[in-house]
This record gives structure tokens, sequence and C-alpha cells, in this order.
């Protein structure tokens, strides 16, 4: 089972008011208070990296004495190859839940320790993940390229004709095949089982026109903003964030790829004790609430849904009317395929 049912069912209770109670305060030992150790934290770096150092890790590092420390960028291979050669960079990383699947299927995770992650609701718990925060990857494009109007869904940005320019997907196979099957009229709860030939074939016919794969979120940010690429299709909050700083974009939600990211940790990490106190710190209500005000992403404690102001929210992939034109992933069906979905993907990219 998805996280579909329960995540988009606790948004829409939140936003009418009828969610259960912001959850009760963490308490930290005073033991691992007076600690001073050291968290290693694996993040995406850029304005993502230091909206979690303001929400999360220098409040977690004022209440218990633990020093974080940030490692990037976010990397499944890297995941794996720490568990495989128990060498760890880092303790405690934040991917979205078809990584944490995959990750969970190859025994990659470090088994949730409910005696310290005890004060978050059970309704963002997966597995051994712990919700973080809620993502949107959309269609973005620059209106003074399009002073009359963009591309308003994939099939639009697979017209080269009619919206001619530079174009930049993301480098992640499962995102780009979804958006190709959309694109190729799939209806956006048909994707799965998802026909991963159909959207080769469809990927076929845009491959000569992406000018860029993009890999990391500073990156796709300076593509759109220096006008690099004329539309792309990127992080929701990245490109909130350009428009607040007066880049002229357009986001288009319709058809945007919509999912929960999870914190969790290499199965093996000598740091596991602090690392799940951190985790169980970030998903507290207050936490998420203060990250969302700095950065459009949208919370999943729903306890945080009623302290974020309602302008704010409409920026994120949480809002119900963003929700509404959105499509998930099966993180289930894709868990055990997405191994060779991206060995395929890698060997077309070379073709």
């Amino acid at each position: 089972m998805t996280d579909r049912f329960s995540r988009r069912s606790f948004i829409r209770l939140g936003t009418t008011g009828a969610i259960a109670s912001i959850a009760a305060p963490m308490v930290i030992s005073s033991a691992v208070r007076a600690q001073n150790r050291t968290l290693y934290v694996n993040t995406y770096g850029g304005d993502l990296e230091q909206g979690w150092k303001k929400a999360y890790c220098e409040p977690f590092t004022k209440q218990t004495g633990i020093n974080i420390k940030t490692v990037t960028p976010v990397n499944f291979a890297k995941l794996r190859a720490q568990v495989q050669t128990k060498s760890f960079e880092w303790d405690i990383t934040c991917m979205n839940i078809t990584e944490l699947t995959q990750a969970e299927v190859d025994g990659l995770t470090e088994t949730i320790d409910l005696k310290i992650v005890k004060d978050v609701p059970k309704s963002i718990i997966v597995g051994n993940g712990i919700g973080a925060y809620n993502l949107g990857t959309t269609l973005v494009y620059r209106k003074d390229k399009f002073p009359n109007g963009g591309p308003q869904s994939w099939a639009d940005f697979w017209d080269v004709e009619k919206f001619p320019g530079n174009r930049c997907l993301f480098n992640r196979p499962f995102t780009c095949l979804a958006w190709a099957l959309l694109a190729d009229g799939v209806p956006k709860d048909k994707l799965y089982p998802m026909d991963v030939d159909r959207a080769f074939k469809k990927m076929d016919e845009i491959k000569p026109h992406i000018k860029v794969w993009w890999t990391q979120g500073s990156q796709s940010q300076q593509l759109i903003r220096d006008g690099e690429v004329d539309m792309i299709g990127m992080w929701s909050a990245r490109a909130a964030n350009l428009i607040e700083q007066g880049v002229p974009l357009e986001m288009v939600w319709n058809g945007a790829e919509n999912f929960t990211s999870y914190w969790f940790l290499p199965r093996g990490t000598p740091r596991a004790e602090i690392a799940w106190q951190f985790a169980n710190f970030a998903a507290q209500a207050e936490q998420q609430a203060n990250f969302t005000k700095l950065l459009p992403y949208g919370p999943v404690n729903p306890g945080a849904l009623k302290l974020v102001p309602e302008a704010r929210m409409k920026l994120t992939p949480s809002w119900p009317a963003n929700l509404d034109v959105s499509f998930e992933h099966d993180a289930k069906w894709l868990g055990s395929r997405l191994g060779g979905i991206r060995e395929r993907w890698a060997q077309w990219l070379a073709s």
C-alpha cells in the first residue's frame, strides 16, 4: 500500500480543521542532552539544506547539545555502498517514498527505534521511515519566453513545434517515465502498473530536445534562472523560491509529481540512537511548520497544518487544489523494480 490514502486524507482533514491535536512535545533525556556528539545528516544542499539547518539542525543542537554536520549530495548508490562497506559518511538521509521502499526491499535501512521515535503521529511512519515533508516536481517555464502563455501539460512540453525552446528534465527515471506516459495520454490514475516500454518509446521523442538532465536542485535553479533553458521539470519549492526573487517563472501544477519524503537511517550506522532522536525532533508539528514557513514544502504532520498560514500552504504540494491535479507513484509496484528501471535508464541515456 502506498502513502496516498493516509497522507491525502490527513491533509484534507487538516485544512478543514478536523485533524487531531498536535502531538505532545517530545522529551529528550538529560543523558542525551549532555552528550557532545556529532550527527552527520545527508542533505541536498542549496536552499533545502539551509532550510533544514534553520528549522531542524540548529534547534536540535540547541536543545540537545549534539552537533550536526551536513553531507551532500543525497545519493542512493552511496546509501548502498555505506551499508555494504560499513563505512558511514552520514547517519540519516531523506528520500522519497519510492526510494525508501527500494531501500527496504534491498535491506539497506535501520529498523526504526520506537522507544525513541514515540512523539510523532503513527500516520507519518511508513516502514522504517518517518515523514519529513511533501514534495512536488512541477513543469516550470519562463514567462518572458512565452508571454502569451507557455506549456500547461506534459503533452505541451513534448510539443516542440507549438512550444519551441530549450528543455530540461530531472535525471530520475521513474519521474520522467511517468511524465512521458502523461504526455502520451495516460490518465494520472492509470499510470500503474507502469507500461515501461511505452514510456521509453515516448521518451525517445523528447530526448533530442533535452539540453540538460539536471541532478541537483541548485543546478535546476541556475539553469532556469539564467535562461539556459526555457522550460523544466523541477521541484516546486525551488521554483517558488526563484519567483519570490523576481525571476519571471510560471509553475504548472497540472501533472505534477507529488510524494512524501522520509527520514531513515542506513543499516548499521553507529550513531543510530542520536539519529533517531533527530528524526523524532524533525517530525514534530512545530518544526515542520517552521520549515514550511521557510520553504514551501508541504508538512506531513497533521498538527503542522494549523500552524502555517493559508497563503503559504497554497504554494505547497499539500494544498488540496494542487493535490487534485497531481499524481503519486505506486511505491509498492516500483520498489522491487526500481533497480532494473535505473539500469535501463542509464543505458538509454548513454545510447
